[in-house]
């Protein structure tokens, strides 16, 4: 279910404060997070943000086209290996 649009999107309070302060000294280090549930807002354009996936940082510049999407979108929690295995077994046995 999505969030009231009432309540508006869901932005981490830290993290604009942390953005909002790096546009005033125009500095551009990495800001690292947790809020993965974090919407992205147009202030974020431009930015790189460190996007915790539960075991690394994982370092995501944010552009126009994902304003509206989520942080952790952009940081995959799980790393896909492979299917061919099965496969490779399959093939053998031939």
């Amino acid at each position: 279910m999505s969030r009231s649009s009432k309540k508006g999107p869901y932005i981490d309070e830290k993290l604009m404060k942390k953005v909002q302060k790096q546009k005033q000294s125009g500095d551009r280090v990495v800001i690292k997070t947790w809020a993965r549930a974090c919407q992205i807002s147009p202030e974020f354009v431009g930015h790189t943000f460190g996007i915790h996936n539960g075991r690394i940082f994982v370092n995501v510049f944010v552009s126009e086209s994902m304003v509206g999407h989520r942080l952790g979108e952009f940081a995959p929690t799980r790393t896909f290996r492979s299917h061919g295995r099965i496969v490779a077994r399959e093939i053998s046995k031939t």
